[in-house]
């Protein structure tokens, strides 16, 4: 007897893994047509004035497009999911049933968590592995055929892009590829030991070079004895490619967690001021994947009760739920960047709060 109740757990498992999977799926690909379409609509006269080839339309974009889509949404169709087959088998009276022959709600959860663990671990792979190259050749299309080109316009630029070795430059220019009243300064501990003054530096991009125009190096030594050597032009190799000052907002995209990490190492030693931004990606790309458990128990806990207006109002609910947490994730970051909570803070405060909303509603949920 003990056998065969281990059996018809079993099926219920496989049953509810199945059908949150499949409409996991169904879900996802349903609104990405119908997301397609629309963009289709909206970019079809870019397409046409900039004679975007239909192959890299097909290829090179909407491709890429899709893992993008998925990754970004993906909590939405989670949540949908579960609120959607769920609402359906307690309006089946399935969960009654299944509740009536002696498992316990604890034990209806785990299927759940298993199929949210499958999904997570997708997350993760889907966020990491395939999105930051898809990103890297949707970017470069939109750049190419979308969107107009990035015009550098922060002047007064000052960084370390080595360390004791300092940067400064006026302004840049992405067309011509040209730091405008450019200096070098070096430092040996908090002495400085040369500084290069220049009218520009140029990106010679068969060398991979920087050349130097009209320049002035006052080296100093030890004893603080300094002497002037001046030139026409001299070519040097920096840490610093003019594809820095072309980046958008969104290039951070393009990075795996390893990449991200490095990358903000370097803005660390550099001095940036837009750190955190880059630090809430890193630690959101963690956190996602945990945001899978914590959905799908509040969907779960919504959605076993029967409610007056069926089915719909569940979904409703659930839509309502899942753009919340998004909303959250947005002011979570606003605050980080632009005022004073802590960027890793940021990254998981939507988890802790929705967990403690979960926590909330499984215990009121019908056991």
């Amino acid at each position: 007897m003990k056998g065969l109740q281990t059996f018809k757990t079993g099926i219920i498992d496989r049953y509810i893994i199945r059908k949150f999977l499949g409409t996991f799926f169904f879900a996802m690909l349903l609104i990405i047509v119908i997301t397609v379409v629309f963009d289709i609509s909206e970019k079809i006269d870019d397409f046409i004035e900039k004679k975007a080839p239909f192959k890299a339309i097909i290829f090179d974009y909407y491709f890429n497009f899709i893992p993008y889509f998925i990754s970004l949404f993906s909590s939405l169709f989670i949540f949908i999911s579960v609120i959607f087959f769920t609402s359906k088998m307690a309006y089946q009276s399935e969960i009654i049933a299944i509740l009536s022959s002696g498992i316990s709600f604890r034990r209806f959860l785990y299927p759940y968590f298993i199929g949210a663990c499958i999904l997570a671990l997708f997350s993760f792979v889907v966020n990491d592995v395939i999105i930051p190259p898809a990103n890297k050749h949707r970017l470069e299309f939109e750049d190419k055929y979308v969107k107009t080109p990035v015009v550098y316009l922060e002047r007064n630029v000052h960084k370390q892009v080595e360390p004791g070795l300092f940067v400064y430059l006026e302004s840049f220019s992405n067309s011509s590829e040209t730091a405008y009243r450019f200096a070098l300064e070096r430092y040996r501990g908090d002495r400085m030991a040369s500084k290069l003054m220049s009218a520009s530096a140029v990106w010679n991009k068969e060398k991979e070079k920087w050349t130097i125009r009209d320049y002035h190096i006052r080296d100093i030594d030890s004893l603080g004895h300094e002497t002037l050597r001046t030139g026409a032009s001299i070519d040097t190799t920096l840490n610093l490619d003019p594809s820095e000052f072309k980046r958008r907002d969104n290039f951070m995209e393009t990075m795996n967690i390893i990449q991200l990490k490095d990358f903000i190492d370097d803005l660390k030693m550099q001095g940036a001021d837009n750190v955190k931004m880059f630090v809430i990606e890193l630690n959101r790309r963690i956190a996602s994947p945990f945001s899978t458990f914590i959905l799908t128990l509040i969907g779960v806990s919504l959605s076993t009760r029967k409610v007056r207006g069926g089915i719909g109002i569940h979904v409703a609910i659930g839509i309502a739920i899942s753009f919340l947490y998004i909303l959250f994730m947005q002011f979570s970051s606003e605050f980080a960047t632009k005022g004073s909570l802590h960027p890793v803070l940021a990254a998981w405060v939507p988890n802790i709060i929705f967990g403690i909303v979960g926590i909330f509603l499984y215990r009121l949920a019908p056991k």
